[in-house]
């Protein structure tokens, strides 16, 4: 039987098969490497692919591919640069064991830079050989070289708060329309800018809205309670998975993934302890981080750091127009706090010493046209958190008083600082987390600290979460917005239409970089044109 050719935009825009990614019958798709045919096994046997499949952390020459089965397992992987899978590359898995939730992830090796990369997948059972799950085929594009001139634009897409506030999927709404609209934007990576999962906020039923409807969620273990154990968390996560469009997604655009407080607990830190939530049997918030990292790393197409295997914050490059800096403001930060301090201390840490001198160096080292530095939570936008002993804490950097930096706006400056002394040029930040778009420019014109080269902030978000918003802004880095579009009115539901995301394109010909906000539907709201300086490191 011949196989029909799927373009890569046949792909990422057609109705994918199964909700997953394509779903073929096993004598059309599959050969197996030996030559021995497989058995036709009973349904019982056959081992399932339960989430589909998920490819993120894309290199010039590897990306991480992700799926989960409900049994031991092995996954087999062939991969092309064709559609017609005419010239395979074969691989397989360890063993998916129980201990990790019968997650796989495999780093494929050896592609080819800045291609087009077409793969199919199934399980082995490791019970019973050479009985197979339904196989899929999925899509991803990896990074051009790092010294590849010209060639083509970058598309990076950005987005983060997922099925907060109560709404979950509510199949008969579309689901999680964000996922569909992300996928038809077609970009070359898609960077989770947190809030992955609401683990401290589960689901109800049915939710009324103001036009008189119901909002009914899909409510299944893993969103009927809070999350405290570790098979809670794994199944808040595998909950997103559950929706169509983000299987679908996953098939066709790789992800680079972050996290912020929801994926353990609101506006966490490692000391907090939640004496006053009666909710939570474990109150010792150290202890839920643990089991929630665990979970993140497991269900989410994250690259382990040989040197440290819980390292969130790392770095991405596109060749010679951008470079990725993907940081992580949770793992390291002290007790959040009235944010005031005059000195620098581990109190007033964020970022903490080593992140903060990782990142410094290496956007000074960095020789891409554009540094976007990708951040969990954004800087000058006011984030409150709870009154303790008569006194406001704040969970961001930004603390409310426009003066100079105090708190944890003392790292942010001295980044900002190191930056101009290096001339770093053509820095931007994307960030998420205030579930409302935005985009703000820093200047030292408008600022109290003035020791820094303006640059730009844009904010995307939520997904599929409620929308709010504005937040009040801090000058102490001199922020001017320049656009926002936020709800009419606090907690608006996924329906109407209130959920972002943004994009940046950096043009291979001009290296100008056009960052645009766009919503639900595909409807660009704003955008910006920046021409890149012609002094950048």
């Amino acid at each position: 039987m011949s196989e029909t050719p799927l373009s890569r935009r046949r792909f990422v825009q057609g109705t994918l098969a199964a909700g997953a990614a394509i779903l073929v019958p096993d004598t059309v798709l599959w050969t197996p490497a030996d030559g021995a045919p497989s058995i036709v096994p009973s349904a019982r046997e056959r081992p399932v692919m339960v989430n589909g499949v998920q490819t993120g952390d894309p290199l010039a020459d590897r990306a991480l591919l992700w799926s989960r089965t409900d049994r031991a397992a092995r996954l087999h992987v062939e991969w092309d640069t064709s559609e017609r899978f005419t010239n395979v590359r074969r691989l397989r898995s360890p063993v998916a064991m129980a201990e990790s939730a019968y997650t796989t992830h495999l780093d494929l090796t050896g592609l080819p830079a800045g291609q087009d990369i077409w793969y199919r997948v199934r399980y082995e059972s490791e019970r019973a050989p050479r009985v197979f799950s339904e196989p899929l085929v999925g899509h991803l594009r990896t990074a051009p070289h790092a010294s590849a001139r010209g060639g083509r634009s970058v598309r990076v897409a950005w987005s983060g708060d997922m099925v907060g506030q109560g709404w979950g999927i509510d199949e008969s709404r579309g689901g999680i329309r964000m996922y569909d609209a992300l996928r038809r934007a077609e970009p070359d990576v898609f960077v989770h800018s947190g809030d992955n999962i609401y683990a401290d906020q589960p689901l109800l039923p049915e939710v009324p809205l103001d036009d008189g409807t119901v909002w009914r969620n899909l409510v299944v273990d893993g969103k009927r309670k809070v999350a405290e154990t570790l098979d809670e968390y794994r199944g808040a996560f595998a909950y997103n998975l559950l929706d169509a469009n983000a299987r679908q997604f996953g098939a066709s655009v790789p992800m680079i993934a972050q996290w912020d407080d929801h994926e353990v607990v609101d506006n966490w830190f490692h000391d907090l302890v939640l004496e006053n939530d009666p909710r939570y049997t474990e109150k010792r918030v150290r202890v839920l981080a643990e089991r929630a990292k665990q979970a993140f790393f497991e269900f989410l197409p994250i690259r382990r750091n040989p040197k440290d295997a819980g390292r969130v914050y790392r770095q991405f490059r596109y060749g010679q127009l951008l470079e990725l800096f993907v940081v992580d403001l949770r793992s390291y930060r002290g007790a959040n706090s009235g944010n005031r301090q005059r000195s620098a201390s581990g109190e007033t840490a964020i970022f903490g010493a080593e992140q903060l001198a990782w990142l410094s160096r290496a956007m000074r080292e960095s020789r891409a046209v554009w540094k976007v530095v990708a951040c969990d939570m954004p800087i000058g936008l006011v984030v409150p958190d709870r009154v303790r002993n008569g006194e406001r804490h704040f969970e961001a950097i930004a603390n409310n008083d426009d003066g100079t930096p105090a708190g944890r706006e003392l790292e942010v400056a001295q980044l900002l600082q190191q930056l101009q002394h290096a001339k770093v040029r053509n820095v931007a930040w994307i960030t998420a987390d205030v579930h409302y778009a935005a985009a703000h420019h820093y200047a030292p014109e408008r600022a109290q600290f003035t020791q820094f080269d303006a640059f730009w902030e844009f904010v995307a978000g939520p997904m599929h979460a409620g929308t709010f918003g504005p937040n009040a802004l801090d000058a102490t880095f001199g922020p001017d917005v320049r656009f926002a579009s936020t709800a009419p009115k606090p907690n608006r539901p996924p329906s109407d239409n209130l959920q972002f995301y943004g994009t940046l394109d950096v043009d291979a010909a001009t290296h100008a970089l056009t960052a645009g906000l766009w919503d639900v539907t595909g409807k660009r709201l704003w955008q910006v044109e920046l021409p890149a300086a012609e002094r950048s490191r």
